[in-house]
């Protein structure tokens, strides 16, 4: 049986998280939505460890965020990973049905951003240029700034 880079990264994760090892343990990333248009519906975050799992959009982890506390725009929120590589994608699923809306034209509806990095182009960016690095011992702060077209 072969085993992927994406699900032996994720196996790992999940025996880190059940095993608490002190040379695995999770870091506490702190995690800034920006430009939240509405209150409407929740935030739909995705982690993801490779570009194949970005390219399939299969992360290794979906987490859920409701927008309670939204102010002005923004909310932050905290998010534990062990130390390793990650991107994060994420969607305002304004609707709560769990996925991206296109108009007619196949422009998304919702807002949709990625970590450290603003999508000022029409297509989907390259793993390579939102993932980001935590390290162990170091508090890691990700700024995903939403956009809506």
């Amino acid at each position: 049986m072969m085993i992927n880079k994406a699900t032996h990264i994720y196996f790992l994760l999940v025996l880190s998280l059940l095993l608490g090892s002190a040379n695995t343990k999770a870091q506490n990333i702190e995690v800034t939505f920006s430009g939240i248009r509405s209150s409407a519906g929740q935030i739909r975050l995705e982690v993801f460890v490779d570009e194949e799992g970005f390219e399939k959009e299969k992360g290794i982890m979906i987490k859920y965020f409701k927008k309670i506390k939204l102010v002005k725009g923004e909310m932050n929120v905290k998010l534990d990973l062990p130390p390793g590589t990650y991107g994060l994608a994420l969607l305002d699923d304004e609707n709560n049905d769990d996925k991206m809306n296109y108009s007619f034209i196949g422009l998304p509806k919702e807002g949709f951003g990625f970590s450290n990095y603003y999508l000022s182009g029409l297509f989907k960016p390259k793993f390579e240029v939102f993932k980001f690095t935590v390290v162990k011992g170091q508090n890691q702060k990700i700024l995903m700034k939403i956009r809506y077209m």
